[in-house]
């Protein structure tokens, strides 16, 4: 005779789990709730490190302007080189536009990757690039703050390589991120994404 109303008691409390969990999930947890804002992807913060002059940079030097972030390293064979090339063109073809942009590649290879070295790197794609560096800690945390991942493996001759992902940020002049793009953006079309920038 109990049976009944148990089971209704039970239903309605795991009824009320589910509706408390959805609603955090939605509110609080779910990408797009308001501890990320709605529709922006919580990626990205402040950072403190050192450019290719020896200066200390953080994040909020690059405000006022639209940003290029990159992360990758100077000994890195193929893709770095060739991203670097493709935000060096496409900043190219946008003429007078180009000052509003500001291309920054963030080393995840601190131990090579002094400012000397990011220097002489940098100066193959442009004037224009800004290099970082830092500890290893501090190159960390900014790398997890964009999501970014990288690990150190030995090679048979004794050096090292970094593996990496491989990421384009467009950043806004408040900081966030606008948009991403993959290895596979041409320089044609990354400079047509960035003239419509507004």
């Amino acid at each position: 005779m109990n049976r009944a109303p148990t089971t209704l008691i039970v239903l309605a409390l795991l009824l009320a789990i589910l509706a408390g969990g959805l609603l955090w999930y939605i509110g609080e947890g779910a990408p797009g709730g308001p501890s990320s804002g709605i529709g922006v992807a919580d990626i990205g913060g402040p950072f403190a490190l050192i450019d290719q002059n020896g200066l200390r940079r953080t994040d909020r030097d690059f405000h006022g302007r639209y940003a290029l972030l990159y992360f990758g390293y100077s000994y890195c064979p193929d893709v770095c080189p060739t991203t670097l090339g493709v935000m060096a063109d496409a900043l190219a073809k946008l003429g007078p536009r180009t000052s509003r942009f500001v291309p920054v590649f963030i080393t995840i290879d601190p131990e090579r990757d002094t400012p000397t070295v990011l220097k002489k790197y940098l100066a193959a794609f442009g004037p224009n690039f800004v290099g970082l560096t830092g500890s290893l800690a501090d190159i960390t945390k900014v790398a997890h703050e964009y999501r970014v991942y990288f690990a150190k493996h030995k090679l048979g001759d004794g050096s090292y390589a970094v593996d990496h992902s491989s990421v384009i940020y467009l950043l806004g002049p408040d900081g966030k991120l606008l948009k991403f793009y993959d290895e596979t953006e041409t320089p044609d079309q990354l400079a047509k994404d960035l003239r419509a920038v507004r």
